[in-house]
């Protein structure tokens, strides 16, 4: 599909909490925090997910004179159940009229909604396509669960996608998203829909909190990644070196240093932001996109390879021509 990133922007709240600042709340070592998830800090935003979320798009959004024609929420959780996010969204951003909803697959909405706007792009349906990823995970984090409450930190991203000139190269080459539902209950948020409404009598506190077995995510994610990625290389006649930048999705450290350990990918091509950040859920993707774009890690024509996992469990990649 002829399509290109034409606007990146993010926003990382200002308030850093760092794995000493947790460790109180956890009851766990600060060495434990680290060996355990990666991560040495995360940031706590004090405004929700419509304002963070606007400040990424409109970063994204700087360098262009007409507004977008679509605006896609890819984000893990919402403001609220209804109306959508991404109508609020489009309320910070001071626009009107602009159709605007979801695509939601955890912390692969992002990749599945970058598909979803070339796919509206390649058929002429839309010209401009913002794309909004804010998750403010520490909102859900359950302390009865350290590891998982080590993880989590807030964050916002945000991508402008358009058809691509003649004279440019720009493409999405693959795209793949493959669901396993024995993994349903390893990562969830059990409250909040029709099984465990809020009015219900058994429903719990911690059924509204993030929860996830991270240990038995990581064994099977490990599996399903490689698999996928060794699939990815073959369909195309490619080897690891070809690729110029992997992106992952920033699930722990162990999950992103998996990616040089057993993908055979060399650890300065693998974005790793996870130790400053945490993992921003949905937002991970883009925010990784995004600062490795602000550090110039990568240009017009660079291969990219984007992969990741999602609560399901799913795995999804995409291969494309910056």
């Amino acid at each position: 599909m002829n399509v290109k990133i034409s606007g990146i922007g993010y926003y990382l709240p200002d308030t850093i909490e760092t794995a000493e600042d947790l460790s109180k709340k956890i009851n766990k070592s600060v060495d434990w925090i680290i060996s355990r998830t990666g991560v040495n800090q995360r940031r706590i935003s004090s405004i929700d997910v419509d304002k963070m979320g606007a400040i990424a798009a409109k970063n994204a959004l700087n360098k262009h004179s007409e507004q977008p024609d679509l605006i896609l929420n890819a984000s893990g959780v919402g403001k609220q159940v209804i109306p959508d996010t991404s109508v609020f969204f489009q309320k910070e951003l001071g626009f009107d009229g602009i159709p605007s909803f979801s695509i939601h697959a955890t912390c692969l909405s992002f990749l599945v909604a970058l598909n979803v706007a070339s796919n509206f792009i390649q058929l002429n349906s839309y010209k401009k396509i913002l794309i909004i990823s804010s998750d403010r995970g520490t909102r859900g984090r359950n302390y009865n669960e350290a590891e998982s409450a080590a993880l989590l930190g807030d964050a916002a991203a945000a991508v402008v996608v358009e058809k691509s000139d003649e004279n440019e190269n720009s493409k999405i080459i693959d795209y793949t998203m493959k669901t396993y539902p024995k993994g349903s209950d390893l990562t969830e948020v059990r409250g909040g829909g029709t099984n465990l409404h809020p009015h219900d009598n058994k429903t719990t506190f911690s059924d509204n909190l993030f929860s996830m077995n991270g240990p038995m995510i990581y064994k099977m994610a490990r599996k399903t990644v490689y698999n996928q990625i060794q699939q990815d290389l073959n369909k195309h006649n490619l080897i690891v070196d070809d690729i110029d930048l992997l992106i992952p999705h920033q699930a722990s450290g162990l999950a992103v240093k998996a990616y040089s350990k057993f993908g055979g990918f060399n650890k300065s091509n693998v974005v790793n932001i996870i130790s400053k950040t945490g993992n921003c859920v949905a937002a991970s993707i883009p925010l990784a996109l995004a600062i490795a774009h602000e550090k110039n890690m990568f240009q017009r024509d660079d291969l990219l390879y984007f992969i990741g996992t999602g609560a399901g469990l799913s795995v999804a990649s995409m291969l494309i021509k910056y």
